[in-house]
């Protein structure tokens, strides 16, 4: 089950222009260029204001531009297109943050408890994560798996994560395990979550775990 660590992403020097839009002025009051890291947080989040107000289909880079008081190409040399921009501030906003994972001392519980955690604070956006990434794949052809990709990175899947550190603690042998075992009960819980679009009801989440999981996890090799 060991990993080896992945490379962290760089980030372009991004620096402010003055807007070419009516009334948007120039970056910053007094003449002053954000740059980095600065520069791209007011971008992101001046995309995702966007993004809530006028949907997917509504964001364009002149009102992102406008928002952010800077220039189109500022965005452009960051995010050629849209569906760049809006995964970005999709991630950016927090939506595929990950939640500090439970350390219950069990494997059982950690995932149990992972997935209650998930249906109290991701149900209820889902659906909208769910119409934005509909758009996108419209848009640009990606398939629902690419999106996720694009949004998820190389991001090590949190079963994965509960089932290491299960090994570690001698809960569960350390022997190979076939890639989707660790991620089954999120995948499944993600299933269900998007085919009746409403949160899981807490009998569901126990048989996933108790009668499909462990079952499959434990058994002999």
């Amino acid at each position: 089950m060991n990993r080896k660590p992945q490379p962290e992403d760089t980030q372009a020097d991004l620096v402010d222009e003055p807007s070419t839009g009516t009334g948007a002025g120039t970056a910053l009051a007094g003449g002053r260029r954000r740059r980095g890291e600065e520069l791209e947080g007011a971008l992101l989040d001046a995309a995702w204001q966007e993004l809530q107000a006028n949907g997917y289909a509504g964001l364009t880079f002149d009102a992102v531009a406008a928002r952010a008081q800077t220039s189109k190409p500022v965005l452009y040399r960051r995010w050629p297109t849209k569906a760049d921009l809006v995964v970005a501030a999709m991630k950016h906003a927090g939506l595929f943050e990950r939640r500090a994972l439970p350390d219950t001392g069990s494997l059982r519980e950690d995932v149990l408890t992972s997935l209650r955690n998930f249906n109290e604070s991701r149900a209820d956006f889902i659906t909208a994560i769910g119409l934005y990434m509909a758009n996108i794949a419209s848009d640009t052809g990606l398939s629902p798996a690419d999106l996720r990709a694009r949004l998820l990175g190389d991001r090590v899947a949190g079963g994965t994560l509960l089932l290491e550190r299960a090994v570690r603690r001698g809960e569960v042998p350390d022997r190979p395990y076939p890639p989707g075992l660790a991620t089954m009960p999120f995948d499944l819980f993600r299933h269900d979550l998007t085919m009746t679009l409403a949160r899981v009801p807490e009998w569901r989440i126990l048989e996933i775990v108790d009668d499909l999981w462990l079952p499959l996890l434990t058994r002999e090799a």
